[in-house]
């Protein structure tokens, strides 16, 4: 299959065109499936009622499902005992996600799970190569559709590719935006940045100054991030301040055509302002090689200030994580600087099944539409298992008392000395509408205003569609690419040398035929 020639090529790292995302009673079954036996007026069809449930479903996931330090054990359990279906999940570590799902499909459909998480980028490449199954039918059918509680259709149909959909987003795809510690602002006697210039002396003084109030000039630096380009699109979501209206992938220009950003003026202007910060020690000399998680723990470190990472709930993770560690949790969430304009709004992570599932209705209907039932298993997806990842107990979290009955959640076990959050399905985010949701009065403040400045101030990513071409060259391209960036931003490569080396290496002519592959695709609608 031509989905092993897709790996082979790079589709572990492609940048084609996106992955975030993680209550009960004494009944077995979702409210959907009760629903269903008991011949409920749900508005399924009589030939839905009869899919056949699976005895066993086999997922893979990433980090933002509850992971074993999370106890995934008992959030495994749980579901078993809502569904009596057995559930295999396949995860591996977070950062290397992408890495061992390209392996997993390149070694044949005999070893593919049933149903996967994917971001755009690999979405749009694997369905184009038939890994994945047409779903179409089966949602326009669907009771989850029927049933009006769907509020992001919109976010479902920006994933339909030449009108097929093969991936139900079960949130919308949210997106970064930039945390300053209010603390060091006042430390360095600075305001909050409203431009380029003012968000560079703000990283100047974070690095050459004293922002932590250790008495120790220069021993902090201003910004840090887990790669000089992301893995996923939209890419340069961690560095926006830098990139600003620069993109190092394909793009839909205002004429209808498309053009490979990494070639225009606008991204070697991009770079050379990355060189330039990073030469000056403003940007964090281990960007490169950082993992999130790495980034994460030097911000509650306090290495360093500015951090640019998912709104909404992250918002309240890093000032707990912050205070767990001793440091002061206050952030302030910025507005997009002027030259940047807007922050993006990824395209939404996807549930997929693989064309090699042997019952792909009865995985939808059983697994992925189930997790927006409106009911114990959307609170699983949720918040997680109840007693474990939260309580209505009366007790004392991390020296807050909670009276009985009050929903709270229960101190984390992979970050003692915070509160889980979410789980999988971030509430805030969630596609569809629902009334019985048990923690919708527990949403902090800090959450709340981070989201509304982002959402206030994004534009929508889109979907960039896949062709042979793509397929066949982007992966080389990507690894070309990435190299590039890295020669310019950590050797200090002249940007002149960089398109020497993009053209004689062979970019310049497979960013051609793809662009040119895509607009053929584009004419022949």
């Amino acid at each position: 299959m031509r989905v092993k020639k897709m790996f082979a090529a790079g589709m572990a790292v492609t940048m084609a065109a996106s992955v975030a995302l993680s209550g009960c009673s004494s009944s077995s079954k979702t409210t959907a499936e009760s629903n269903a036996e008991s011949g409920a007026a749900t508005g399924e069809t009589t030939a839905k009622s009869e899919v056949k449930k699976p005895e066993k479903i086999t997922i893979m996931v990433n980090g933002t499902v509850t992971t074993k330090a999370n106890n995934r054990d008992a959030f495994e359990k749980r579901w078993e005992e809502l569904t009596g279906i057995d559930l295999e999940i396949i995860q591996p570590d977070h950062d290397a996600y992408f890495d061992v799902m390209g392996q997993t499909f390149a070694s044949g459909p005999e070893n593919w799970p049933d149903a996967i998480l994917l971001s755009s980028s690999y979405y749009t490449g694997y369905a184009q190569e038939g890994a994945l199954w047409d779903m179409t039918d089966t949602w326009n059918n669907s009771e989850l559709k029927a049933s009006g509680r769907v509020t992001g259709e919109e976010v479902i149909d920006n994933m339909k590719i030449d009108g097929k959909l093969y991936g139900l987003p079960v949130t919308r795809g949210n997106g970064c935006i930039t945390y300053v510690k209010k603390k060091w602002l006042d430390n360095v006697g600075l305001e909050a940045p409203e431009t380029y210039e003012e968000y560079l002396n703000m990283l100047k003084a974070f690095t050459e100054g004293d922002p932590d109030g250790n008495g120790v000039n220069g021993d902090t630096y201003g910004v840090s991030a887990a790669g000089f380009i992301g893995q996923e699109a939209p890419f340069t979501n961690y560095l926006p301040e830098f990139y600003q209206d620069a993109y190092p992938s394909f793009e839909l220009g205002a004429d209808g055509k498309w053009f490979d950003g990494f070639t225009e003026d606008s991204f070697k202007s991009a770079l050379t302002r990355l060189r330039e910060a990073y030469a000056a020690g403003y940007i964090d000399k281990e960007t490169l090689t950082n993992g999130t998680k790495d980034c994460r723990n030097k911000f509650y470190e306090d290495k360093f200030g500015v951090f640019t990472y998912w709104a909404g709930t992250w918002a309240t993770n890093l000032k707990n994580n912050l205070e767990a560690n001793g440091r002061d949790g206050e952030l302030i969430p910025l507005k997009p600087i002027k030259e940047l304009g807007s922050y993006v709004e990824r395209t939404a992570p996807v549930w997929s099944i693989t064309s090699s599932c042997e019952n792909p209705e009865g995985v939808y209907k059983y697994f992925i539409e189930s997790m927006l039932d409106g009911g114990e298993m959307e609170t699983l997806w949720s918040y997680g298992v109840e007693d474990v990842h939260w309580s209505k107990k009366a007790e004392t979290i991390l020296d807050k008392p909670y009276k009985e009955g009050e929903f709270h959640q229960r101190e984390s076990l992979e970050q003692p000395g915070t509160q889980y959050t979410k789980q999988h399905i971030d509430p805030m985010l969630s596609i569809v509408k629902w009334d019985g949701d048990p923690g919708k009065d527990t949403v902090a403040e800090s959450a709340k205003e981070s989201q509304l400045i982002f959402n206030e101030n994004c534009r929508q990513d889109i979907i960039v569609p896949s062709s042979d071409a793509m397929a066949t060259y982007n992966g080389d391209l990507t690894t070309l690419k990435n190299s590039i960036i890295a020669d310019v931003v950590v050797q200090g490569t002249s940007i002149e040398e960089a398109y020497k080396r993009f053209e004689s290496e062979g970019g310049a002519k497979w960013s051609k035929l793809i662009v040119d592959s895509l607009n053929e695709k584009a004419s022949a609608k």
